[in-house]
């Protein structure tokens, strides 16, 4: 016959199994968070940044509102991009989301990806 104090033993030694579950749980959800989440944004930011830095006078760029444009000066944190003849508008470096191909660059591609298909 069991006594009371033995059921207690029992129940700590079954309880404590749990608990290291549910702390190990609890270390692991932040750190796949960090995978998951943080860690490609960051790499995204870098590469975006890269991007905007390589950046110069004559690039085709879309922003981040959809207006393509050639970029005419660069300022410190500006570049000053024509959208048509007699037309510019000064834009964040912050909001060029990217640079356009250009057409021999596409059609490069296009002619590549039809010479590796054969």
């Amino acid at each position: 016959m069991d006594t009371p104090m033995s059921f207690i033993a029992q129940t700590d030694s079954a309880s404590s199994g749990g608990a290291l579950f549910q702390f190990v749980l609890l270390l692991a959800v932040p750190v796949a968070l960090y995978f998951l989440m943080i860690r490609p944004q960051r790499k995204k930011m870098r590469e975006t940044a890269a991007m905007q830095a390589a950046l110069g006078v004559g690039d085709e760029v879309i922003t981040a509102a959809g207006i393509f444009g050639f970029i005419t000066a660069v300022e410190s944190d500006l570049f000053w991009i024509e959208v048509d003849e007699d037309v510019q508008l000064r834009v964040l470096k912050s909001q060029v989301q990217g640079r356009v191909p250009s057409r021999s660059d596409s059609a490069a591609t296009e002619t590549a990806g039809e010479s590796d298909e054969s």
